[in-house]
């Protein structure tokens, strides 16, 4: 591989080149160009630098996507501090602990985690900044009480006519290794893990985005953030790829309804969308599946010479739905109901599936939507190796092992669970179950850890089951579980559905019977669920949209 070149100064140089470009905006709200970014880097470098904080040092960054957390992240990685970028949605505790556990010095909060966290149980900060106005919500020291208050005056005088391109000056990184940032996980199965992500992870990953993107996406072209910024894959594809290359990202701060990000895709047209299955799949599944059976267009589905053009429309309706602009949608982060991937596919929509973990920040696996293979989730990623532990790749399932830049350091404070997921010759054991077939391409068939062992020990992968289990009537989620040598599907209904069909709760159960014995027709005996249980709340979710099956197995 050629020589890594500095991550940060992929940033520098786009601040200079694209300084009078717009950057970074909150929807309906206030835009920040490039050199507007640019000055609240410097500003932030100087109340740092002032209150003591020193390279290497920890800071943490709490809260919904925005331009100021933006500006905040790349202010602390220019510095040369490590950022240590903490889910929102995480409760109070998990906030406090991944604080304490990071050793963070400085903790930026939002305007909701500033009401929910308390100081006392985080007694290693010396200070707790708040990011819309960068304000004091705590401090410890003086110095940064100091830094805070004299911050304009500092900075007039170390720039007293103006500030400008020439005085953009960044950290750069001393060696491709050297840390960056520690994401800790989300996970379904539990207390999350420091992830150790160096500088080499970060080129990689935004190098890797250019070879495969760079012709499509140019300077000033629209994003669309929806993912938490604070997760890999949104941080990634949605915010740093896109700033390095001088394009304008729109932050949806509130939570974004379905209304919501529908007004956004067409005010905004996004040139590229990155999505977790859930919203591609709510939009197909409560705005196109209706209307097709409608009885005309089921009769016009079934002419040879008129399907073609009704699947036509109905691709032109979709895309216009995301904006009509976008090169292509990029969905990953959780499994992708095959019912409604055969669906798109049929149309000719231009989307794709990607595989990553943040263990890899993220990428692991990619492939263009024109040369997409349906069911898969692309081939390994350009920069990086993947291989199938199985003595036959293409028909038994094995773990997903990857190599490469993309790979984390290891866990923090972890070196147990960093020499279980990374073996001495550098592979990164993923966790997760697939194939490959003979063209490259990978097919997952489940987590390792969610893998079920049947009664004559066959390997049982509920994701496979609760696929076809979701395609089915009412169905809203669903979760297989053991229980003894029985399987059960846990069901979330559609009850909106429901209602509206005039179905009672009796109903339903019948509905759910039926739906039990018509999936047990298309299973082996040892996939057969033996009983469906109906769950009245929605399965509590991380912020990627990934059901925490863990809560639910016992």
């Amino acid at each position: 591989m050629e020589k890594i070149p500095s991550f940060n100064q992929l940033i520098q140089d786009s601040i200079v080149r694209n300084w009078d470009r717009d950057a970074l905006t909150d929807y309906k709200g206030a835009t920040l160009q490039y050199h507007d970014v640019a000055r609240k880097i410097e500003k932030l470098h100087i109340m740092f630098e002032s209150s003591g904080v020193e390279k290497g040092d920890k800071i943490a960054l709490c809260g919904r996507n925005s331009s100021a957390w933006a500006a905040a992240f790349l202010a602390v990685l220019t510095y040369g501090a490590i950022a240590v970028p903490i889910l929102h949605e995480f409760t109070p505790d998990q906030i406090h602990n991944i604080v304490n556990h990071s050793d963070a010095k400085l903790l930026f909060v939002g305007d909701v985690v500033a009401t929910q966290v308390d100081p006392e149980k985080m007694p290693g900060l010396e200070g707790i900044i708040y990011i819309p106005d960068y304000s004091l919500v705590v401090s410890r020291t003086e110095k940064l009480t100091y830094a805070r208050e004299h911050l304009n005056e500092m900075f007039g005088h170390k720039y007293p006519k103006y500030f400008r391109k020439e005085h953009v000056n960044y950290y750069i990184e001393q060696s491709p290794d050297e840390l960056a940032l520690i994401n800790y996980t989300s996970g379904t199965t539990g207390f999350s893990k420091g992830v150790m992500l160096p500088y080499r992870a970060m080129w990689s990953n935004a190098d890797f985005a250019e070879h495969v993107l760079g012709k499509a996406i140019v300077p000033g072209d629209n994003i669309i953030s929806i993912l938490p910024m604070a997760h890999m894959y949104g941080m990634a594809f949605e915010f740093l790829f896109e700033f390095i290359k001088g394009c304008h990202v729109f932050y949806l701060t509130r939570i974004p309804s379905p209304a919501i990000i529908a007004a956004a895709f067409a005010d905004v047209k996004p040139r590229i969308i990155i999505s977790v299955p859930l919203i591609i799949e709510k939009i197909i599944k409560k705005k196109v599946f209706p209307k097709l059976q409608d009885p005309r267009i089921r009769l016009l589905l079934k002419m040879p010479g008129l399907n073609k053009r009704i699947y036509e429309r109905i691709n032109e309706q979709v895309t216009k739905a995301f904006g009509g602009n976008f090169y292509e949608i990029i969905i990953g982060g959780a499994a992708f109901s095959q019912e409604v991937e055969q669906f798109l596919h049929r149309i000719g929509f231009r989307y794709t599936v990607g595989y990553g973990a943040t263990e890899c920040a993220p990428i692991i696996g990619y492939e263009d939507w024109s040369r997409f293979a349906p069911g898969s989730c692309g081939k390994a990623a350009y920069h990086m190796q993947v291989e199938i532990d199985s003595p036959d790749p293409a028909n038994i399932p094995g773990e997903i092992l990857c190599k490469g830049p993309n790979v984390m350091l290891g866990y923090y404070k972890n070196e147990e669970a960093t020499k279980a997921a990374i073996d001495d010759n550098g592979w990164f054991h993923t966790g997760d179950l697939g194939l490959m077939d003979n063209n490259g391409n990978i097919f997952i068939k489940g987590r390792s850890k969610n893998m079920l062992l049947g009664s004559n020990g066959q390997n049982i992968y509920p994701e496979e089951i609760e696929d076809k289990l979701n395609s089915m009537t009412l169905v809203n989620e669903s979760v297989v579980i053991q229980d003894g040598d029985k399987l059960i599907g846990l069901v979330h209904p559609d009850y909106d559905a429901a209602k509206a069909m005039g179905v009672s709760d009796n109903d339903l159960k019948d509905v759910m019977e039926q739906n039990r014995k018509t999936l047990n027709a298309e299973q082996p005996a040892y996939c057969r669920l033996a009983e469906i249980r109906i769950h009245e709340e929605e399965f509590e979710k991380t912020p990627k949209r990934s059901i925490k099956r863990f809560l639910y197995t016992k």
